[in-house]
Order: structure tokens, then C-alpha cells, then sequence
């Protein structure tokens, strides 16, 4: 009996200790505030019907589990607003302004290269570029990610390089047999 009475109390300082991360860390990968209280719940009654082995990892293992639940809700999400759409219509908001009609045209069409390109790379190099446009730390994307956090910032690099040679290789067809070279002396 003593040890039922432990769990609850060692599960609400758990609660009390992670909880304001939890919600913190989903809210940056949904943009949502109330998909990341209600994945926040799901995280800590996962955490409570099924505790890690080990107490002392639990940071570890809460943000393994935010993170799969946040990408999760993304991926059934994404069939209605990306976060792409959801980023410009934050910042129109804050700016109390609407977009011109051309303005959003050329959004909605940088914003489709933009997942059109990101779809081109493995999934690492995505998730890794992802997670840094959210914020998170080098850490956070290192743990998600599965590598050490000395590696993050080349990891970063290369997939951009690799974003950008793909971006560079899909606008050649569109430059006219010319090359950087030719539109520069242009004056392009």
C-alpha cells in the first residue's frame, strides 16, 4: 500500500518539474496552443500507465515521446494546414496587415517549392532542418535524431548544402541554358 501512495506523489513532482517543458517544446512544434496542452496530457498519462525503466532518464524519455506525438499530430494535420501556411498567417496577424493578392500568390508558390524540395531529402536532413526552424536546441535535435550534439551543426550544414543543390538543380531547367556565370554578366 505504501508504495501506491509513493507513485502518485512522485508522479505529480514529476508533472510539476516537466510539465511547463512538455508544453513548451510541443506548442514550438505544432504552433497550436491548445493540440500542445492536449498532447502534453497524452505525454504524462503515457508517462503514467507505462514509466520508463529508468526514473533518471525521464527528461529523455518525455521529449522522445512529445516528439513522436507532436510529429504524429502534424502528419493526421497535414491534410489541412501546413506549417508553412500557419507561419504566414502568424505573421500577418502580427502585422495587422492582409498580404496583397500577388504577395500571397508568390507564397503559396515559394512555400510549395520549399515542401516540394524538403520532400527530396532523406529523412533525417528534413527533420534536422525542421526542428532547427522551430527552435530547438542542438541537444534537442541531437536526442530526436539520435546522434551526439558535437555532430549537429555539420548535420545542419550538409542538409542545407543539400537543400540548396537540389533548389540549384531545379531551377537550371528554368534558366534558359544559362548558367550563374551568363545571368550575373546580365545583370540578373
Amino acid at each position: 500500500m505504501e508504495k501506491g501512495e509513493q507513485v502518485p506523489e512522485l508522479f505529480q513532482s514529476l508533472f510539476r518539474e516537466h510539465y511547463p517543458g512538455v508544453a513548451r517544446k510541443l506548442f514550438a512544434l505544432t504552433g497550436d496552443y491548445a493540440a500542445s496542452e492536449d498532447l502534453a496530457q497524452e505525454v504524462f498519462l503515457r508517462l503514467y500507465r507505462n514509466p520508463p525503466d529508468r526514473l533518471e532518464a525521464v527528461g529523455a524519455w518525455l521529449h522522445r515521446v512529445l516528439t513522436r506525438l507532436g510529429y504524429d499530430y502534424l502528419r493526421q494535420r497535414s491534410s489541412g494546414k501546413t506549417l508553412m501556411e500557419k507561419e504566414s498567417a502568424r505573421i500577418a496577424a502580427a502585422e495587422g496587415t492582409v498580404p496583397s493578392g500577388e504577395t500571397e500568390a508568390i507564397r503559396e508558390w515559394e512555400k510549395g517549392v520549399v515542401r516540394r524540395l524538403l520532400k527530396k531529402l532523406t529523412d533525417r536532413d528534413r527533420t534536422a532542418l525542421l526542428l532547427r526552424e522551430e527552435g530547438y536546441s542542438y541537444e534537442e535535435i541531437a536526442s530526436r535524431l539520435e546522434v551526439n550534439p558535437k555532430i549537429v551543426g555539420t548535420l545542419l550544414a550538409r542538409a542545407e548544402a543539400r537543400l540548396k543543390k537540389k533548389y540549384d538543380q531545379e531551377e537550371e531547367p528554368h534558366n534558359g541554358g544559362r548558367d550563374e556565370a551568363d545571368r550575373r554578366g546580365a545583370g540578373f
